[in-house]
């Protein structure tokens, strides 16, 4: 069993003692992203809809260098700083994910780290 970890500079690098996906037995586990630029390391404008479509977009980025796509994801669990952005997360969300979608769990958090409004992660499997 050996376990590979992943890193790109196409997602922000980690902030502290992880990785940004590992990837053991055919499947990669990604570490959450926020909406954070990859290049300024600061958090994207536009709201719940801008930080969403910049953590989807790093998770993206991530599980590229891992050799998968959005289509391998079957497991998601998004963080949100307040509930009611619900729906709106919901709509940046189905255009990453336009067939055949996840499991996923949404939940509530008192904070994200740099006070972000959303955190996701995911599991995909590799073919």
């Amino acid at each position: 069993m050996t376990k590979i970890i992943i890193h790109t500079d196409s997602a922000p690098a980690a902030a502290g003692p992880y990785s940004q996906a590992i990837v053991i037995n055919g499947m990669v586990f990604c570490a959450g992203q926020v909406g954070l630029n990859p290049t300024t390391r600061t958090l994207v404008e536009g709201g719940i809809e801008g930080q969403a479509h910049q953590a989807l977009s790093n998770i993206q980025a991530v599980l590229l260098a891992a050799g998968a796509t959005m289509n391998q994801v079957v497991k998601t669990t998004v963080f949100l700083a307040d509930i009611n952005h619900f729906a709106a997360m919901n709509a940046v969300y189905a255009t990453f994910f336009t067939s055949e979608p996840p499991a996923r769990s949404t939940i509530q958090v008192a904070r994200l780290p740099l006070d972000a409004l959303i955190e996701v992660e995911c599991i995909a499997v590799l073919d």
